[in-house]
C-alpha cells in the first residue's frame, strides 16, 4: 500500500502543523501559508490544515486520517534534539514501524553541523548526553518491505535535514520556517512528475478590485457561481478593513472561460480587473467589515 501510494497522482493535499508553542501563540505558524502558496503554484488542491500539540494520540489519528484522504501530506514540527520532539515515534506508531538511525542523515550530519558554541567538548566519536540528542533528529520511522530511497529523501546538498516519507505520502519536515521552505523546494522536482499537469503550471486566478460593500455585491456573485462553478470557477469575495475597495477573485483551470468572464465582472462589481490587491488603495474602509 505505502509503495502504491508513492506512485499516485497527486490531486490533494493536507497540511499538519505540530507544536505546543503554536497552540501557546508562542510561535506564529508561516509553514501552513507557505505550503499553501506550493499547492496553488503546483496546480494541487490543499484540502486542510490541521494545528495540532506536541500529543502522540492526536499525531497519530491525524497523520492516520489524512495519509488515507490525500494524496500528499505535509507534518511540520516536532522533529527536534528535545524529549518533547515526538513526531517521528508518534508517525511510526501510527502505521506500526520501528524507528532505526539513518546511517546516512548521521554521516551527513557529522559533516554539515557544527557543535554549538556552548559544547565546546562535544566529539561525534564519543558518547554523551547531547550526542544522544542529536541522533534523536535521525531515528526515523523504517519500513522493511521498501528501498532507503523510497522513504528517505536528501533535496539538499547543503543540509543533512532527511525528509522522511512513510505511508508513502506522509513528508515530514521540520518546523524552522527556513528550513522547511528550503526542503519544500527541493521536494518539488520529485512532485512534478506526478501532478496532472506534468509542468506544474498550477490554477489560474483572476482578481478584481471593486468599491462596493460585500452585501451590495452579495446578489451579483450568488449568480456569477451558479454560473461558474459548475466549470470548476470558484467565485471568491474578500472584505479589505480600513480599505476603500474590497476584492473579488475567479480561481480555476479554465484561463478561456475566466478571460471571457472579465468584462461581465467588471460590470457586475463595478469595478476592474487588477493584477495585486492593494493596486487601487485610498484611505477609507468597508462600511460592512
Amino acid at each position: 500500500m505505502a509503495a502504491e501510494r508513492s506512485k499516485r497522482m497527486i490531486h490533494t493535499a493536507g497540511c499538519i502543523i505540530i507544536g505546543d508553542e503554536v497552540l501557546g501563540g508562542k510561535t506564529v505558524d508561516t509553514n501552513s501559508a507557505f505550503f499553501a502558496k506550493f499547492c496553488f503554484s503546483l496546480g494541487i488542491n490543499l484540502k486542510r490544515i490541521e494545528v495540532i500539540g506536541d500529543d502522540e494520540g492526536e499525531i497519530v489519528e491525524a497523520t492516520r486520517r489524512m495519509s488515507d484522504n490525500y494524496d500528499l501530506v505535509v507534518t511540520s514540527g516536532g522533529i527536534g534534539p528535545t524529549h518533547d520532539d515526538i513526531t517521528y515515534q508518534s508517525i511510526a506508531r501510527a502505521f506500526d514501524l520501528p524507528l532505526k538511525l539513518h546511517q546516512t542523515a548521521f554521516d551527513k550530519m557529522k559533516v554539515l553541523s557544527k557543535p554549538h558554541p556552548s559544547q565546546p567538548n562535544f566529539k561525534w566519536d564519543e558518547p554523551s548526553p547531547a550526542l544522544e540528542a542529536k541522533k534523536r533528529m535521525i531515528i526515523l520511522p523504517h519500513n522493511e518491505s521498501l528501498s532507503d530511497e523510497e522513504q528517505v529523501f536528501f533535496v539538499d546538498d547543503g543540509l543533512w535535514v532527511p525528509i522522511a516519507v512513510v505511508n508513502g505520502n506522509i513528508h515530514i519536515l521540520p518546523g524552522v520556517p527556513r528550513l522547511f521552505e528550503r526542503l519544500l523546494d527541493g521536494l518539488k522536482p520529485r512532485i512534478l512528475p506526478r501532478l496532472t499537469d506534468p509542468e506544474g503550471k498550477g490554477v489560474y486566478r483572476v482578481l478584481f478590485s471593486t468599491p462596493l460593500a460585500e452585501s451590495e455585491v452579495a446578489t451579483y456573485l450568488t449568480e456569477l457561481a451558479a454560473k461558474a462553478e459548475p466549470k470548476g470557477v470558484k467565485v471568491g469575495s474578500y472584505p479589505r478593513w480600513g480599505k476603500s475597495r474590497n476584492t473579488v477573485t475567479l480561481v480555476g483551470r479554465d484561463k478561456e472561460f475566466m478571460d471571457s468572464l472579465i468584462p461581465e465582472v467588471e460590470k457586475g462589481v463595478k469595478g476592474r480587473r487588477v493584477t495585486v490587491e492593494d493596486e487601487d488603495d485610498e484611505e477609507g474602509s468597508d462600511k460592512d467589515a
